[in-house]
């Protein structure tokens, strides 16, 4: 058997894995098991590029292994689970690179040489790669607060940006007719860079589970084109299948939100916050029938301890608190009690997808527990207590109501038809979307204010000291 014939048996056992393990993570019992088959369908690819007739010399590939895999190691080990969006943004930024350094170094070695096709193909490549590269960038600084992440934008901006993907696209057209044209390829490169700026500074945080979902079918694709410059089966095979997964993830989340594509992108979601103060009561009480109240700890335990069913909707403001050890603490002595516990999942809660599964996974939270929002839903009218923990623009209850209302027609969690609410919040901020919450002055609303992972341990510390039942 030669050398080829072992790289394509080892190209052909990887594809198959990597559509096994993408399988297995339909389901949290085969979560693990798909991963584990991922992990060797990657482990074959790179055997089997190695075996590669084209290498020339080992050292170069030898010390970037070396150096990806303590960089792959030390993410693994010390990003905490509450970082999984900005590890997700950057693995995302470095996949693009390097998926364009390699077109980059493709077109320098052979140029005209290439033909009309490969050229397209390293066009789309790099086209992809660099703005998906400085767009992930961009989303992990919102994300990791380095940068405002309320949308920025400016007179003329989604004309600029239109014209600025125009003017790559036809660059890329350009150079399949000329492939000699050098200075057009890398004026391209750089403007794809500054595309993917561009193209995240509009987007506020709140939409970050569409953009990292996107992010990542841009970076699939990107890598796709790779195999078609390089002719790598494996490199388009294993592109398509993360192109197409991260675009119908974000078609999902689109919908979950009721919102196009096109909207996330150019629509600029999400307006600064108004001032904080736990005094400021939402617009909705301007009538002066409703008002906003606050109850404590203790009184909130009471209302607990009479509990039969309890639904705890997770946000990102738990998320943020890093609260989701407190809450499942506290879940844990409700269910001592005979409560009944359960979790309810919005699909865009947090800022990646997924995020609440993976943080309160994390916490060692039974999967059972968790239930998606159409099968929580008609459970809220019969739940005693709802326990908000962050949660904002996805219970608002306005966006079932209020035509006006920029999250209008937004499928959201029905926590208003619970018997009582009690929210967890710092402060009567609004969320993303820049508007003040209706559930907040319902007659059944209390608001417990405080950092949720301060409110939760207290909670927990307080259920302790209650005479059991």
């Amino acid at each position: 058997m030669t050398a080829e014939h072992i790289i394509q048996i080892c190209y052909l056992v990887s594809s198959v894995m990597f559509i096994l393990g993408l399988r297995g993570l339909n389901h949290p019992d085969t979560a693990r098991r798909g991963m584990f088959m991922a992990e060797i369908g990657m482990a074959l690819a790179i055997i089997g590029t190695l075996l590669d007739h084209e290498i020339i010399r080992y050292d170069w590939i030898i010390a970037g292994m070396i150096v990806g895999s303590l960089a792959g190691a030390a993410i693994a080990i010390w990003t905490p689970m509450t970082h999984m969006p900005q590890r997700t943004a950057l693995s995302h930024a470095f996949g693009a690179l390097a998926a364009t350094l390699v077109g980059v170094a493709e077109f320098y070695t052979h140029g005209a040489e290439l033909g009309s096709v490969k050229t397209a193909a390293i066009g789309l490549e790099v086209m992809l790669g660099s703005l998906t590269f400085t767009g992930s960038m961009m989303a992990f600084s919102k994300l990791q607060e380095l940068m405002r992440g309320t949308p920025i934008t400016y007179p003329g901006q989604n004309v600029t940006n239109i014209g600025l993907l125009a003017a790559i696209v036809g660059m890329t057209v350009y150079l399949v007719i000329n492939p000699a044209a050098s200075a057009v390829f890398y004026v391209m490169v750089g403007l794809g860079f500054l595309f993917g700026i561009l193209l995240v500074l509009p987007i506020g945080a709140a939409d970050m589970p569409v953009v990292i979902a996107l992010l990542n079918s841009y970076a699939g694709l990107a890598a796709s084109a790779t195999g078609f410059a390089l002719s790598n089966k494996i490199l388009i095979i294993a592109g398509t299948l993360d192109g197409a997964s991260g675009l119908i993830l974000s078609i999902l989340m689109c919908k979950a939100m009721n919102r196009s594509i096109l909207n996330v992108l150019f629509g600029a979601f999400g307006q600064v916050a108004a001032p904080s103060g736990a005094a400021a009561a939402p617009a909705a009480a301007a009538d002066g029938k409703l008002t906003v109240k606050q109850v404590t700890i203790e009184q909130a335990v009471e209302l607990f301890k009479n509990a039969k069913s309890v639904i705890i909707v997770p946000g990102y403001g738990m998320a943020a608190a890093q609260a989701q050890h407190g809450v499942r603490e506290f879940a844990d002595l409700l269910k001592t009690r005979g409560t009944t516990i359960k979790y309810a999942i919005h699909p865009v809660a947090g800022r990646m997808p997924g995020h609440m599964n993976v943080l309160l996974a994390e916490a060692n939270v039974p999967y059972d527990e968790l239930v998606d929002m159409d099968d929580i839903n008609p459970e809220f009218p019969h739940a005693d207590v709802a326990l908000v923990m962050g949660a904002n623009d996805v219970t608002n209850p306005a966006a079932r109501h209020n035509q006006k209302s920029p999250i209008y027609g937004m499928p959201i969690l029905d926590v208003d038809k619970a018997k009582t609410v009690i929210v967890c919040k710092r402060s009567m901020n609004p969320g993303f979307a820049g508007i003040d919450n209706e559930l907040y002055v319902q007659p059944h609303a209390y608001m417990l204010f405080g950092d949720a992972k301060s409110t939760a341990q207290k909670l927990a510390d307080a259920m302790k000291q209650a005479v059991p039942v």
